[in-house]
């Protein structure tokens, strides 16, 4: 663990957004949190306490070794495993009481010819085209699992592809008609299907008609919108009362202050070069812990002001303008992303800078760095 670079995670912040996703979904539906990609950069194992013990039903992760981290941890509710599991690791899986998703006949037959009890999720595809079992062969698949008396179906899932990055969800409506279809189509060939679940943030928080019987939210679970897009559909349809509450703060400390002449290039490259004496701050922080090479025109926050980046951004450092900070000393506080005093830089507004979005920008911080809950 990094002692110069951590990153806080507010435990209010995410029982408080956990909490608000129990009021909006109700009693009767199943919420399941996803922790998966180090709980969206936040810390798998203390996030996934966090939520088990602020309303949560189940979790979900995308692989086996952040399940089998969980139930090492202690974590005992059901845990949905959203990736793909190799042949070779079914087994553990069973072993694990984990919850898998299927569309490949070659895991059921594996599944059968272990032998051990398991319970399976039909991944359906309805149009994002990623995993799943096209629709023309939904009977057949589900025929296969049939003849497995060890292989339980409990659940159908699809995912939506175009719900957040935009307000017309016209295509989400078709996705929603299709998964509806593939319910009734093994329905009606005398399948129970007990838990249908297709709900992330974005569904869960426009469209209670994508409930069904389980949601599976994201982002949103810690504090983050969607994407504007998301937002704005909510605030026109739907209006205000629910706020979400980051959690996510990533700090680190000056490891130097240096004044640089006038006319001095700073940086690789000489990519910026100095227009009047100024005075620059050394961070140990780089793109290998996760802080984006890309970023054009960023600031970090000292002192409740913002320090201009100056030069490229190195493997393990940035040089910040301190310039208009007099008050900055060896090892002050640096606010990378969050809130201090009346200055913010949110995960979105880096993203920007970055050329990417959100999710990218906190599920790239590297895992070495330390997760502090306070």
């Amino acid at each position: 663990m990094s002692e110069l670079t951590w990153v806080e995670i507010s435990r209010r912040s995410l029982e408080s957004n956990i909490k608000q996703f129990r009021s909006l979904i109700g009693k009767d539906v199943l919420m399941c949190p996803c922790v998966k990609a180090n709980a969206y950069g936040h810390g798998l194992v203390e996030t996934a306490k966090i939520f088990s013990g602020s309303g949560a039903d189940w979790l979900s992760v995308n692989a086996l070794y952040e399940a089998k981290i969980l139930r090492e941890a202690g974590i005992e509710c059901p845990i949905y495993v959203m990736g793909y599991i190799g042949l070779d690791d079914l087994e553990k899986a069973a072993e694990l009481e984990l919850r898998i998703v299927v569309y490949n006949k070659e895991t059921i037959e594996k599944l059968g010819e272990i032998g051990k009890a398991v319970k399976v999720h039909i991944k359906v595809e309805t149009g994002n085209n990623r995993q799943g079992v096209l629709m023309e062969d939904l009977l057949d698949f589900a025929n296969s699992i049939k003849g497995f008396e060890n292989i339980e179906i409990e659940g159908m899932a699809t995912h939506f592809a175009n719900i957040e990055d935009t307000t017309d969800h016209s295509y989400a409506e078709k996705q929603l008609k299709k998964f509806e279809e593939a319910a009734e189509l093994l329905e009606n060939a005398g399948f129970s299907v007990p838990i249908k679940h297709c709900a992330n943030s974005a569904a869960t928080i426009l469209f209670k008609k994508t409930y069904f019987n389980m949601v599976r939210t994201g982002i949103a679970n810690y504090g983050m919108w969607p994407s504007n897009e998301t937002y704005v559909s909510y605030l026109k349809e739907i209006g205000d009362g629910f706020e979400l509450k980051p959690a996510f703060t990533w700090k680190t400390k000056i490891a130097q202050i240096k004044t640089i002449k006038a006319g001095e290039y700073i940086g690789y490259g000489c990519t910026y070069k100095t227009g009047h004496e100024s005075k620059i701050a050394i961070l140990p922080i780089g793109y290998y812990d996760g802080y984006d090479r890309g970023i054009n025109g960023g600031h970090v926050l000292i002192h409740g002001k913002r320090a201009a980046i100056r030069g490229r951004v190195c493997m393990n450092i940035v040089m910040v303008d301190v310039t208009d900070i007099p008050e900055a000393k060896l090892e002050d506080e640096v606010i990378l992303i969050g809130k201090d005093k009346d200055e913010e830089i949110s995960a979105e507004q880096f993203g920007t800078w970055a050329g990417t979005i959100n999710y990218e920008v906190i599920t790239r911080i590297n895992e070495r760095i330390g997760r502090k809950i306070t």
